[in-house]
């Protein structure tokens, strides 16, 4: 009975954890090979408790942002701080790691349903399906399914629900927060919009420096703090805050908003 123990998802944790070593070593030269990836903070991840961690970040690619955060979380939990140097951390992975991603992404082809059962948390978003604008009513048992998951280990989520950069926050991330309480680790991302296609899987281009920046807990008020206060906490720790507009050439934003409402078309 226990080589078939399953998550609350109804996973069966053998069978993740196969998955994992065998993802974590066809990818690992996309981090540590063709291109390399920069760390910072991972000591952090050691410290951290086995559950009720909510991880927020900006977002670049569908995959491959999740996938080297495995990467780091796991060396980091072997012992390795800022390095994810010999592979060997993965071959006994933290199995109760999830990430929040779009229902109709993780459907859409064989590919995208493994890597599902590796850890995700399938969605339906409210404000846009199948390339279009729409406007729907959150699903509770989608809420629910991202409490669960806390309530079992940690959870990755990109607030902003899309790659394109200093989109707004989504308010659920907030409501997310002042309901279950977690504690909330801001990650900053950079480097995979260059260096892989949009959704994450294939290497567009080597020798790109990536970076991840992983910074300390936010100090949050559950009870007192608004899901607006929260919203901002939110775009100031992943430095997705307009302020921060002012840091990057105009020209470069608009052709990274073309670029993406092109690879959307």
């Amino acid at each position: 009975m226990g080589l078939f123990k399953k998550n609350p998802f109804g996973h069966i944790l053998i069978v993740k954890k196969w998955l994992i070593r065998i993802f974590g070593a066809l990818t690992h030269r996309r981090f540590r090979g063709f291109n390399e990836l920069q760390i910072e903070g991972s000591e952090i991840i050691k410290d951290l408790p086995d559950t009720n961690v909510l991880f927020i970040s900006n977002h670049q690619t569908y995959f491959a942002d999740v996938v080297a955060m495995f990467h780091v979380f796991n060396a980091s939990l072997s012992g390795r701080t800022d390095s994810i140097k010999n592979i060997g951390y993965i071959w006994n992975p933290k199995l109760n790691i999830y990430y929040v991603a779009a229902k109709e992404t993780m459907k859409a082809g064989l590919l995208p349903k493994i890597l599902a059962y590796i850890g995700s948390i399938s969605i339906e978003r409210t404000w846009r399906a199948e390339g279009q604008d729409v406007n729907r009513q959150v699903k509770m048992s989608d809420i629910s399914n991202i409490g669960r998951a806390l309530d079992d280990g940690w959870v990755i989520t990109f607030p902003q629900g899309t790659t394109t950069p200093f989109k707004p926050i989504r308010k659920g991330t907030a409501h997310i927060i002042k309901r279950y309480k977690p504690i909330v680790v801001p990650i900053v991302i950079d480097g995979f919009r260059r260096s892989f296609d949009k959704k994450g899987l294939r290497v567009k281009k080597k020798n790109i420096l990536q970076s991840m920046e992983i910074k300390a807990p936010l100090e949050i008020d559950y009870d007192n703090e608004t899901t607006e206060e929260i919203v901002k906490k939110i775009e100031y720790a992943i430095e997705q805050h307009p302020s921060f507009l002012k840091v990057i050439p105009q020209k470069e934003l608009e052709a990274l908003e073309a670029l993406n409402k092109l690879r959307e078309w």
